[in-house]
Formats: structure tokens, C-alpha cells, sequence
């Protein structure tokens, strides 16, 4: 057992191997009962898929002896690496910690709290094996308080679903797999963890979802609050720009200025019109006026602002060689099988509704 102390990570395992199939990323904060049956049902599940796999446990600042019983679960289990964070940071940073830390060939995501079913890692990683890139787990028969919890999720995947265009029914759900190589690229900040499907759909991923179980918590009691919910709503607003608007920004902000004008130019004519009709106001005692400058010079400003946007674009990407787009294979001419390659057994890019199965 090695700890690397500049980057606060507990390793047991050796660096150099081969990189595992399966890579298993748990965030867990004061989860001290759960740990030991999670760590136990998790080692059970991943056995009995036969494919070589590594468990991440990132301790978010746990106040717990969550910490403690990771430590007892890694000195007996060299799949086992734990990455302790110095204070909480959220689900989203240990996730990003998570991806960071993992080696595995395909990353799956857990919750600590064992509401999910380790068990259920197996159906994800078979639609894997089937071609898409990502799978989401789906709480069909979800046992959550239904006002405080089930209702205000509902609303949220209808509102990503809409937004984002990548139709699931839940994408609060932790359980998902993902492809290293489409997942690795994302950097999440906020509480972006559970846009990842949309943010990797838009580079190209194909996404499925699949009914898994869920379970009522045992131990402890839920992180979650109603307090997410507007969070997660500005974290939309961000989303829906990254993924329509970062590389084209004065789309956004211009179409709002010519907009600004537009009202401005209508405040302006409506100013000229009743100045030249009976009674015949003063036009600078008109409200209209100021509105129609007001107005103006809101256009002026968001068109100053997109093409600012433009040079910041343009700076990251050309600065740090950072592509505008992401290839997903290279076919070189005249090499043996290469028509094989080219065609690839990609699954048909479906809506995640009409790709789900029952269990």
C-alpha cells in the first residue's frame, strides 16, 4: 500500500500494468456503514463478470470513519485506489477525480449509498460490448420520497431531455458506463455530472439507457435537497451554451443585440409617429425615447460582448492546439480490412426510449 502524499491518493495496486477492462468510480461522503457491504456486494459483481477491473473510491472529505473502512477494504484488495479529497467538494469534482485517477478500457459510475445494485454493472457493460458508448441507468421502480425527490427529478429530465435534445428518463441516476475515450476528454465543474450523456452526445457518442434496479438507503441519509434544483437549472443554462454556442458565441450575443435594436428601432419609429400626429407630444418627454437609447444601447453592448467572446474562443483553442471537432476513426486506404473498419459495428444512433430493454 503506497501513499503519494502531494496528491493525497491511497494506491494499492502497481503503476506500469495493463490497464483494466472495467474501471469502477465511487464517490463517497460519510458512507461509514455502507462501505464494508458495498465494498463486498462490488467485488462479488465484478468477479462474476470475468474481466480484469479496478474499484476508484473517492472519499469527498468525508467527516466520517468513511475514510477508515476504504483503508480496511484496500489492504486486503489490490483493485482497490482511494483518493482522498482534503474537504467536500461535491459529486461532480469527485467524479472529474475519478476519470482522472482510472485506467480502465471503460468507466463505470456508482453511488456509495448502495441504492444502486453492483449487480446491475453487468447489463450496462453488455450494451457496451453491443456498441454504444454510453449507458445509462434507468430507476424504473425508484424508491424515493415521491414530493421531495421523485417530483422535482421528473421536471429536471424533461427540461435537460428538451433542452439538450438527448432524450433519458433519468439522468440523476449515478449507475452510467462510458467508453474511456469519449468520457476522458469532458471536464466537468458545477454540478455537471449529470449532463454527461448530453456533453458527450453532441461530440458524437451514442447513447442508450437501460432499466436498473434501485433500493431504499439502509444506512445514513441522502446528500440530496431541493436546494439542487436551481443549481442544476443554471447549470442547464451552461450546458446548452457549451454545447450549441462555444465555438461560435457572437451568434448568441448578436442575435440578442440585433434584437435590442429591433425594439429600439420600433420604440424610435413609435416616438416619430405620435410626434407627428395630434396632439403633437414633446418627443423628449416621451418614455418611448429613453427606452429606444436604453434599447440601443443594449445592442451595441451584447455585439461588443460576441465578438469579445470570439477572441476568447479563438484564443483558447488556437493557444492550447485544442481541436473544434473530434474524429472518431482513421481508415487508411488499401490496408486488409479496411472496408471492414470503414463500415464498423456501430449500433444505429437511436432515441434513448426506443433502445431500452426490461430486465
Amino acid at each position: 500500500m503506497k501513499l503519494e502524499r502531494g496528491r493525497a491518493v491511497l494506491s494499492s495496486r502497481t503503476d506500469g500494468g495493463a490497464a483494466p477492462a472495467v474501471s469502477v468510480v465511487v464517490p463517497i461522503y460519510n458512507e461509514e456503514e455502507n462501505v464494508a457491504l458495498l465494498h463486498q456486494r462490488l467485488t462479488e459483481a465484478l468477479g462474476a463478470l470475468g474481466r480484469s477491473y479496478e474499484i476508484v473510491y473517492v472519499d469527498d472529505g468525508s467527516r466520517d470513519r468513511s475514510f477508515a473502512r476504504l483503508c480496511d477494504a484496500a489492504a486486503t484488495d489490490r483493485q482497490v485506489r482511494i483518493v482522498r479529497f482534503r474537504r467536500n467538494f461535491g459529486q461532480t469534482a469527485a467524479l472529474q477525480a475519478g476519470i482522472e485517477e482510472s485506467r480502465g478500457e471503460t468507466l463505470v459510475f456508482l453511488d456509495g449509498d448502495l441504492q444502486n445494485d453492483p449487480a446491475d454493472i453487468g447489463l450496462l457493460l453488455a450494451r457496451i460490448d453491443e456498441g454504444y458508448d454510453v449507458v445509462s441507468g434507468w430507476r424504473k421502480d425508484r424508491h424515493d420520497p415521491w414530493l421531495s425527490r421523485r417530483l422535482p427529478s421528473m421536471a429536471a429530465n424533461w427540461l435537460i431531455s428538451r433542452v439538450t435534445g438527448v432524450v433519458l428518463r433519468d439522468y440523476g441516476c449515478t449507475l452510467k458506463a462510458y467508453r474511456g475515450e469519449v468520457i476522458r476528454p469532458v471536464k466537468l465543474y458545477g454540478e455537471m455530472h449529470r449532463f454527461i450523456p448530453a456533453l458527450v452526445s453532441w461530440s458524437g457518442a451514442t447513447v442508450t439507457e437501460v432499466p436498473v434496479r434501485h433500493q431504499a438507503r439502509r444506512f445514513g441519509k441522502s446528500k440530496y435537497g431541493i436546494s439542487r434544483t436551481a443549481r442544476v437549472a443554471l447549470d442547464l443554462i451552461t450546458v446548452k451554451f457549451l454545447g450549441s454556442y462555444s465555438t461560435k458565441p457572437l451568434y448568441v450575443f448578436g442575435f440578442a443585440g440585433l434584437a435590442f435594436w429591433l425594439l429600439a428601432f420600433l420604440s424610435g419609429a413609435i416616438v416619430i409617429v405620435e410626434r407627428l400626429l395630434p396632439p403633437y407630444p414633446q418627443a423628449h418627454n416621451n418614455p418611448l425615447l429613453l427606452l429606444a437609447v436604453f434599447l440601443a444601447t443594449l445592442g451595441v453592448q451584447s455585439i461588443m460582448l460576441g465578438l469579445l467572446a470570439e477572441l476568447l474562443v479563438r484564443t483558447y483553442h488556437e493557444s492550447q492546439s485544442k481541436p473544434t471537432y473530434v474524429v472518431r476513426q482513421v481508415v487508411q486506404g488499401g490496408a486488409a480490412g479496411s472496408a471492414s473498419q470503414a463500415a464498423g459495428d456501430w449500433p444505429d444512433l437511436l432515441p434513448a426510449s426506443s433502445a431500452t430493454s426490461d430486465h
